[in-house]
Formats: C-alpha cells, sequence, structure tokens
C-alpha cells in the first residue's frame, strides 16, 4: 500500500525522529511511504485559538495536498482528530461546501498511527524489540476523539523484550491541551504534576505515548525533577528493532 505521511508541524520543527520512525516502521511492514513535501499545518492551532477564518487557506491547502492518496497516516491523535473534526466544518462555517465535501472525504482516509496498523494493515505485531520498562498515556484526542481504545496497547503488548506497566489514572488528561498550557498555566501544571506522581509510581524506564506534544509537556517536567525517566513516541517503539 501507498500511504502519506502528514508528519505534523510539531514533529517536523522539534521531533523529526518521530516521523523517521513512522518511514522506517511502515517500510520494514512492506509499505510504500511518500512524503508531500508541500504539507504544512492542518490549520488545529487556529481553531483552537479562535482563528476560523484564517484556518480557512490552511483546511484548503490540506485538502489539495492530501487528496490524491488513498491513505494518510500521522503520528498524533490531536492533528487526525482536527482533520476529522474540525476541517469540514471550518469549510462550511467559510461557506465553502464543495471544500467542505472533500474535506470529510480526505478525513476518511486520515489515520492515526494505532489506527492504520491495527484496522487498515491489520496487524498487531510489527516485529518491534524495545528492551525496557514502558508505561503508556492514552492522549485525550486519540481517547475521546478518535476512540482509538486498546489498539495502541495491543501494538505494545507485542513488542519483544518490553515490560509494559500499566498507568494509574491513566485516562487523566496531562495538562498540556496546546494553548492552554499558556492561558491557564497553573492549572496546566497542577495537572502535570498527577501526570508525573503517577508515572513515576509506576518505575518505568520510559513514558509513551501516540502524541509528540503530550511527551514535551510530560517530558519537560520529568526533566525539571532529573528523575531520569525518559518519553519515546508510540512509533519509535514500533520502529525499534535492537
Amino acid at each position: 500500500m501507498k500511504i502519506a505521511l502528514f508528519v505534523t508541524c510539531l514533529s517536523d520543527a522539534l521531533f523529526p525522529e518521530v516521523g523517521k520512525a513512522v518511514v522506517r516502521l511502515l517500510e520494514r511492514l512492506g509499505h510504500e511511504v511518500a512524503f508531500p513535501a508541500e504539507q504544512t499545518c492542518c490549520g488545529q492551532m487556529h481553531v483552537n485559538t479562535g482563528y476560523r477564518r484564517e484556518a480557512l487557506g490552511l483546511v484548503r491547502h490540506h485538502v489539495e495536498t492530501f487528496e490524491p492518496y488513498d491513505a494518510i497516516v500521522a503520528p498524533s491523535g490531536s492533528c487526525v482528530g482536527s482533520v476529522r473534526h474540525q476541517q469540514a466544518d471550518v469549510a462550511r462555517a467559510g461557506g465553502d461546501g464543495a471544500l467542505a465535501a472533500r474535506a470529510e472525504a480526505v478525513a476518511a482516509r486520515t489515520y492515526e498511527l494505532s489506527e492504520l496498523l491495527v484496522d487498515v494493515l491489520h496487524v498487531e505485531d510489527v516485529g518491534a524489540y524495545y528492551p525496557h520498562r514502558v508505561t503508556y498515556h492514552p492522549t485525550c484526542h486519540s481517547l475521546r476523539m478518535l476512540h482509538v481504545g486498546d489498539r495502541p496497547l495491543r501494538l505494545l503488548r507485542n513488542v519483544r523484550g518490553m515490560t509494559l506497566l500499566e498507568l494509574p489514572g491513566a485516562d487523566e488528561c496531562c495538562g498540556f491541551g496546546g494553548t492552554f498550557a499558556v492561558k491557564n498555566a497553573d492549572t496546566s501544571t497542577a495537572m502535570l504534576a498527577d501526570k508525573m506522581s503517577h508515572v513515576l509510581s509506576t518505575g518505568a524506564e520510559a513514558v509513551s505515548a501516540g502524541d509528540s506534544s503530550c511527551l514535551m509537556h510530560i517530558g519537560g517536567g520529568l526533566s525539571r525533577l532529573r528523575t531520569g525517566t525518559r518519553t519515546v513516541h508510540l512509533a519509535e517503539i514500533l520502529a525499534s528493532v535492537e
């Protein structure tokens, strides 16, 4: 299968190894990965901050960029959530019904990584090897908007050499929420403190998630405490073979 990688702004700018891991993983499974170089922001930041009119051009560009592909994958439940639940609405609000229909068609072919692997490619054992103690944080958008359920855990349970540790309060938000962490810093910090306490209680060497944004938030807190507990994206674990 030829699959387009929607790398997302955050991965492209700050965590490029995550995008590379997705490519290594899918190619190891025998699939061709395309990277449309003209891709840019999906518009989530603008919509969430109240700039829906300004997001219209981004939505149109995103649709035009990914429309030719039969399957699109992103290493982010947050950005996939935006593609599925915001882009068509932004187009309709801008008076472009035709674009809204095209956006819905692209959204229907856009998957978060664990969805693509389990639901489309029908694989739960990707041949990964990661000999570490890991706990998994299900991010809010993947949990509540995409309803990925236990798909990431099913993939992680098949990783050789890895001990998967249950995270207390796993369904509680880490406190990032994009601009929420800036506009509501005190609340965000309190939520982060709870999440870090739960992570540290597991004794894990690393905490994993499907969104680099949440891992950035959690990892920043853990590093300031000098805990030694690191963060690792789901894609990086699944791409690891040694």
